[in-house]
């Protein structure tokens, strides 16, 4: 038989006891304790009981962790939009440039959506939360909250989230797209846009052994984890791409990260503050990326003389409202090279970092060596195998009676395979394409000797008037000499 449940009046009047009974207990507490100890003896018990009678628990993951990027936020930022169900309440959805206007949208998670999960008969619930900086330097705080059972809060440490992990690195293999990314000051974090660049080892115009040694040296690298491991090395490869502008040093770059399906991050100095700026900005780069920085050698915000450095912190070290953070020297050859091959290296595996230049020999010598610019690649002018090579491409043709006139013309000339490109891109028809290129080399060597030519008249009459000056000096100090003479006399 049931028992009988108690009445609503019986619930309440045990409710008006149990609040008296506390509001009697406090009272004498604060005619005996101070106000503060009273505080925290209630405080406790709220923390007690609310410990005991709660069956929920709460991780935060915070997208920094410690120094650098939080690889489990990006992995949840991945896994989550393929599980979200009905049950979720708003979506984000979007096409980017890749995608097929026949398949449906891209899925993204919106701020304060609860998406629940099942994982091993656990139930989970995660929400992602935003909260904005007050101060305009201080970077966006962005964070999941997992709630799950306090039972089975090992369980989602010890199994959860490696799967989330797992699942995420799995999805990023398979995805057909990368991205590239540049970094926004204002919002203090990376930004992405679809990389569709289309440049492959296949279609690059260089030499086909350069191509050979950079593609081994690609995988060598991939795979010797444990050889880097084993030596105390961070498990990252460093290329200088160094020649005259033109000669497809960005289209390399491409050509590298569609070749190992990483992304790329471009960083641009102008964007960084200073060096402690600038080791945040990198530490926020994921593994399996690229770095890169171009044109090394004409930023200005990098400063290379310590000298200099330590007279502008001098100048103003009494005016802190020129910048939020106090003096700030900007960035600095060493805050680069700290990244590159000291402590801060340690901080990501299998990374690449590509400089690029058009003059090698302004790059300061310590961003040269080994260990920080791994391999040093040329990329010189067009050669008769580059322009082969872009024929193929760019008008689907392996051989023709102008090659070998052509080539003749490519050794003798200087010519980038830009320039190349550009040419036999005028028109489809293969031989309009081809003899407008033998007419663009002919006039760029037509120019080049008229060049050399003014050159050398301009040194011939510059040797003349320093000749006709010395006559003119040597006449002076004649006359000046005889002068002398007619008054001593």
């Amino acid at each position: 038989m049931l028992k009988e449940l108690p009445s609503l009046s019986t619930i309440l009047s045990a409710y008006a006891s149990i609040s008296a009974m506390a509001m009697l207990i406090r009272t004498i507490l604060n005619e005996m304790l101070p106000e503060r100890m009273t505080n925290y003896i209630f405080s406790m018990i709220y923390d007690f009981t609310s410990a005991y009678f709660s069956s929920d628990f709460t991780f935060i993951i915070e997208n920094r962790w410690h120094a650098g990027d939080n690889q489990l936020f990006r992995a949840a930022e991945i896994y989550l939009p393929t599980i979200i169900g009905p049950s979720s309440d708003s979506l984000l959805v979007g096409f980017d440039e890749s995608s097929d206007p026949t398949t449906p949208p891209k899925r993204s998670i919106p701020v304060d959506c609860r998406i629940k999960d099942d994982f091993d008969g656990m139930r989970l619930e995660w929400t992602l939360s935003s909260i904005e900086p007050k101060k305009y330097y201080v970077p966006t705080k962005r964070f999941f909250s997992l709630t799950c059972n306090k039972r089975d809060r090992e369980r989602v440490e010890q199994r959860y989230f490696p799967f989330i992990n797992k699942t995420a690195q799995a999805i990023l293999s398979k995805s057909e797209s990368l991205n590239i990314y540049t970094y926004d000051q204002d919002c203090s974090m990376w930004e992405p846009a679809v990389f569709k660049h289309p440049a492959t080892f296949d279609t690059l115009a260089m030499e086909p052994d350069l191509k050979e040694f950079i593609m081994k040296d690609l995988d060598s690298f991939v795979e010797r984890k444990e050889f880097f491991e084993n030596v105390g090395r961070a498990w990252k490869r460093g290329y200088l791409l160094y020649g005259p502008p033109g000669t497809g040093k960005s289209s390399l770059v491409a050509a590298i990260a569609n070749y190992m399906r990483y992304n790329v991050y471009d960083l641009q100095f102008q964007s960084v503050r200073n060096d402690s700026d600038l080791r945040r900005v990198l530490t926020s780069t994921t593994n399996r990326s690229i770095l890169l920085i171009e044109d090394i050698d004409c930023s200005t915000k990098v400063t290379h003389d310590r000298t200099k450095v330590k007279e502008n912190c001098e100048e103003e070290e009494n005016d802190e409202l020129k910048h939020p953070y106090g003096t700030d020297p900007g960035v600095t050859l060493s805050g680069l090279l700290n990244f590159i091959d000291g402590l801060w290296s340690s901080c990501g595996n299998e990374r690449i970092i590509i400089f690029t230049t058009n003059h090698k020999e302004k790059l300061d010598p310590a961003l040269l060596r080994p260990g920080r610019m791994d391999v040093h690649i040329y990329m010189g002018y067009c050669s008769p195998a580059g322009f082969r090579k872009l024929a193929a491409s760019y008008l689907e043709l392996k051989d023709d009676k102008l090659f070998g006139r052509i080539d003749d013309m490519i050794k003798s000339v200087e010519v980038t395979p830009a320039e190349v490109a550009q040419q036999l891109m005028i028109s489809n028809e293969p031989k309009v394409a081809l003899e407008s290129l033998i007419e663009f080399l002919n006039t760029k060597k037509k120019d080049i000797e008229e060049a050399a030519v003014e050159e050398k008249e301009k040194s011939n009459n510059e040797e003349q008037e320093s000749e006709e000056k010395q006559i003119e000096r040597q006449n002076s100090e004649f006359v000046e000499s005889e002068t002398r003479c007619i008054y001593l006399t």
